[in-house]
């Protein structure tokens, strides 16, 4: 059976919460949806990531880099 739809989508305002790897965001009608997920060590990195800081823990500026500004400046967030 075949379905032919016509669709007319007109987005104002769309907030998204989060997306994560191999989320879709549908608008619309779609016939079949394929998720996949690959992951590639573009970087070349040969070691393990850092420990993620836990909320609340303090570390020092000097023992990790992940507690230093960022070097390019950001907007703050638009409320």
């Amino acid at each position: 059976m075949n379905f032919f739809i016509q669709q007319s989508i007109h987005i104002n305002y769309i907030k998204i919460g989060g997306i994560t790897n191999s989320s879709i965001l549908q608008i619309g009608s779609a016939g079949i949806i394929k998720s996949a997920a690959y992951l590639s060590n573009t970087g070349g990195f040969t070691q393990p990531a850092p420990t993620a800081i836990k909320p609340g823990e303090v570390v020092s500026p000097t023992t990790s880099p992940l507690t230093l500004a960022p070097a390019v400046p950001l907007q703050a967030p638009v409320t």
